[in-house]
């Protein structure tokens, strides 16, 4: 009987490791997607304020008349399952503009300038793309930016 327990307890502790492994590999998929698309679909649904300007990489932007927070970023996920994940990704980093939006606000600011993606804190720079990593169940964008004021 002692044998047939230990035979029992080896067979789980097996399956368990072997799950563990499985779980270990989880997809993960980066992309390299048009920031005016997200901007586009914000927009058109209204979840993206005009008051608030957000300029990524070096774009330019009229003179800083006060930086108010440097380096404020957003990591933000979404639900991947039952979507593409184009769709997935879209639907994440507009949830992180609107993030940065709001931020802006509350700290007085008029925009966000040198946006770039931050995803596991690693640096990358565009004017026209975001990085955006996708699995079998989340999608993830990282976005790091400063808040200001502008002079318009």
């Amino acid at each position: 009987m002692k044998m047939y327990v230990k035979l029992i307890c080896f067979v789980i502790l097996l399956a368990s490791l072997s799950f563990i492994a499985i779980s270990a590999q989880a997809r993960n998929t980066r992309y390299f997607l048009p920031i005016k698309d997200v901007i586009k679909m914000g927009r058109a649904n209204g979840t993206l304020g005009n008051d608030i300007g957000l300029h990524f990489g070096s774009q330019s932007h009229p003179p800083v008349e006060a930086r108010l927070v440097t380096g404020v970023v957003t990591n933000k996920k979404t639900n991947a399952i039952n979507s593409s994940d184009r769709a997935s990704c879209k639907r994440v980093m507009l949830s992180a503009l609107i993030q940065l939006q709001d931020r802006a606000r509350n700290e007085g600011g008029n925009a966000v300038i040198n946006i770039k993606s931050y995803y596991r804190k690693r640096t990358f720079r565009s004017n026209s793309q975001y990085e955006c990593h996708a699995g079998d169940v989340f999608s993830g964008v990282a976005l790091r930016g400063d808040v200001v004021r502008l002079r318009y």
